[in-house]
């Protein structure tokens, strides 16, 4: 007889959208809106191309999610005592070589969405495309791997900030200027708060494992001060921005995530039930949504 209470695992192609990490794919898709915003006010918008940056953006965060998911299962990260959500090599829902070749696939696809801006933008465009796909395999993959050495944070407030708001500017208007590049940092700084969650929630596992995050090498009450330091850098980047450039005030409505963030740090920092955060990574996520849309509507205004 079947037990009735039991939670019931998805099957099939649900699996899959489990393994993406759909929640966690704002973080990509976040920054190319408020590129496009910055491009729209700045007569330079271009359809095809933000279209495209779009899709590659958001196939390079889902390899990115299916090689973490296998190569932490492979260095012993993910056990059965894991307190986040599932992953699926770990939970024994997929086969370790099918979600690592998942992970080549979906790199691929995200390389051949790349091609059309490869053409337009010419060789910066082809070098980010490369970076972004090297630096997402090696995330968690090697002996030397950015998670495990404590660089991620770094990688991910640069790569989902200034690299890919002016990024997506860039192939759009085929400029770039600093005022874009400082907008970015916005961004960065909230997809930074979303890993330092995850972190912060794993801590004690990962140091385990030997994976030494930020959150692992200072400590939780650390992790916790940087997860507010980012909202905080978040809200400093917008005012900055609006002061730099006139008339473009409306743009400070961002900053009304900050007592929303301010909120997630004080549970972050007072919940001890390491599963008791999970659901904080995807309110983190669409804080991050939220100030980019409130970023890009205000600059247009």
């Amino acid at each position: 007889m079947s037990d009735s209470s039991a939670v019931q695992m998805p099957s099939g192609p649900a699996l899959w959208v489990m393994a993406a990490r759909p929640k966690t794919l704002w973080a990509a898709v976040a920054p190319v809106l408020l590129g496009t915003a910055f491009a729209v006010e700045a007569g330079g918008f271009h359809a095809v191309a933000a279209l495209s940056a779009l899709m590659a953006a958001v196939l390079i965060q889902v390899g990115t999610n299916f090689s973490n998911d296998y190569h932490d299962y492979v260095k012993g990260a993910d056990t059965k005592d894991r307190k986040g959500p599932t992953r699926v090599t770990q939970a024994g829902l997929i086969r370790p070589e099918a979600v690592r070749r998942a992970a080549v696939v979906t790199f691929g696809l995200a390389f051949a969405a790349g091609l059309y801006l490869i053409a337009r933008g010419g060789w910066p465009i082809l070098v980010i495309g490369v970076a972004s796909i090297l630096f997402g395999v090696l995330y968690t993959a090697g002996r030397y791997s950015l998670a495990y050495l404590g660089l991620a944070d770094l990688f991910v407030l640069v790569f989902f900030g200034p690299i890919a708001v002016a990024g997506t500017y860039y192939v759009q208007a085929l400029d770039v200027t600093p005022v874009v590049v400082l907008a970015g940092f916005g961004p960065g700084f909230l997809a930074t708060a979303i890993l330092l969650v995850n972190n912060v929630r794993d801590v004690d596992e990962d140091r385990a494992a030997g994976k030494k995050t930020l959150v692992v090498r200072w400590g939780r009450p650390a992790g916790v001060a940087l997860y507010g330091g980012c909202i905080a850098g978040a809200a400093l980047v917008v005012l900055v921005t609006a002061l730099v450039v006139e008339n473009h005030w409306p743009a400070v409505a961002a900053v009304g995530v900050v007592p929303f963030g301010a909120r997630v740090m004080r549970r972050l920092r007072d919940e001890r039930d390491a599963r008791a955060l999970n659901p904080l990574l995807g309110t983190t996520s669409k804080l991050l949504l939220v100030y980019c849309i409130l970023f890009g509507i205000g600059w247009m205004l």
